[in-house]
């Protein structure tokens, strides 16, 4: 029984972002029905997968979660999701608001069935601006957010995308704490509405938070930009035999590495006598580093580095990744057996709670799976379930 135990969501979303938002609030507890379209969310065709419709990207977006499909187009399925959104607290979805209009399942609709549900949008755009219509997608979201202008400033000259879904991630987790801020006005007033959580301005936000730099001031009091996150030379270090992630950062750190490789002149250099100083001299202080790393091999280093309370990590790969020790032990990793999918890998909720530990409730469902199932618990008849399911034509 998770945090959220008896909140109904209706999930309307589809790929990485809302199935990102709505797998959390599923872990927590909510009861996540998942509406597909008779073609199933696209996302069921990325990677390799047994059953040909759940690669690893669906089976983790969608777990803890019940597939229904309805054509929504058409009025009897439009009809038995009404029905649903009645004993329904939240509806999320990721189409424009222009599209769930023409559906029929704009706010207005929704609240006239029940008038304390939460009615949540996560799409490209926010509605007042110029760009309100426009298609949004990853990476299209990381670019117009400056991410690949900055990766190109940081080295390499090209600019390139993040290799993650990190704009879909990061607004899929903005989405999942506006529903619970509902949640919470609801419990306190009672009170439903619609929430609307864009992609641009969600990124903006997020990469402007480490980068308007003095651009917050007015007059601006320099071109913006974080310097030790633009530098260059800000990378996994090369060691004689391989790499290793290292952090030095405070003056302590400083300290003790410097005493650890024996180099007193660097301690007395004035650009690491402090924090402001080190940020200002960074490209020329993390190349110091780098020279210095390359000229031990890794294990040699870490022993060093553990001894002086340097903080560092291996660079892992993603083979690597799945055998760290630290995941084994503490019980990171799940196998289970999906009855579409056979053996599969999991993940456990990365948090840990004393009282109500969220988890997964159930594996990702087979397209449609539990339809039937969810309409009769909704009260539908047999035959009102035949109509809302039949096949267009």
């Amino acid at each position: 029984m998770g945090p959220l135990a008896g909140i109904r969501i209706l999930d309307l979303t589809t790929v990485v972002m809302g199935p990102y938002a709505t797998s959390v609030l599923g872990d927590m507890g909510a009861e996540v029905i998942k509406v597909e379209s008779p073609e199933g969310d696209i996302l069921r065709q990325v990677g390799p997968s047994r059953s040909g419709e759940m690669g690893g990207l669906f089976l983790h977006a969608n777990r803890s979660k019940r597939s229904i499909v309805l054509d929504l187009k058409r009025p009897e399925a439009r009809a038995a999701l009404l029905k649903l959104a009645e004993s329904a607290d939240v509806l999320i979805h990721n189409l424009r608001p222009q599209a769930m209009a023409r559906l029929g399942l704009d706010y207005a609709a929704l609240a006239a069935v029940n008038p304390a549900i939460i009615h949540a949008g996560a799409f490209g755009f926010g509605q007042d601006g110029p760009y309100a219509a426009r298609p949004a997608y990853d990476d299209l979201m990381q670019g117009i957010a400056g991410i690949p202008s900055l990766m190109a400033q940081s080295g390499g000259g090209t600019p390139r995308y993040v290799p993650v879904n990190i704009a879909d991630r990061i607004v899929g987790l903005h989405a999942a704490i506006a529903v619970l801020g509902a949640l919470q006005h609801r419990s306190r007033t009672g009170e439903g509405q619609s929430i609307e959580i864009p992609m641009f301005e969600t990124m903006a936000s997020f990469v402007l938070g480490d980068h308007l730099g003095g651009m917050t001031h007015r007059p601006a009091l320099d071109q913006g930009g974080y310097a030790r996150l633009l530098t260059p030379n800000r990378r996994p270090y090369a060691t004689a035999d391989g790499h290793l992630c290292v952090l030095i950062y405070n003056d302590k750190h400083w300290r003790s590495f410097f005493g650890a490789i024996d180099r007193p002149d660097l301690a007395a250099d004035p650009r690491f006598a402090s924090h402001a100083s080190r940020i200002r001299h960074t490209d020329a202080i993390c190349a110091e580093l780098a020279a210095i790393l390359a000229t031990r091999p890794t294990a040699e280093w870490e022993v060093l580095l553990d001894a002086a309370g340097i903080p560092h990590t291996p660079l892992h790969t993603l083979d690597s990744l799945v055998e760290d020790p630290h995941l084994a032990a503490v019980g990171f990793f799940t196998e289970e057996d999906h009855p579409a999918e056979g053996p599969v890998r999991g993940m456990k909720v990365a948090s840990r709670w004393s009282a109500s530990q969220p988890e997964p409730s159930r594996l990702a469902p087979r397209l449609g799976e539990h339809t039937a199932e969810i309409l009769r618990e909704a009260g539908l008849s047999e035959a009102e379930i035949a109509a809302a399911t039949a096949p267009p034509g």
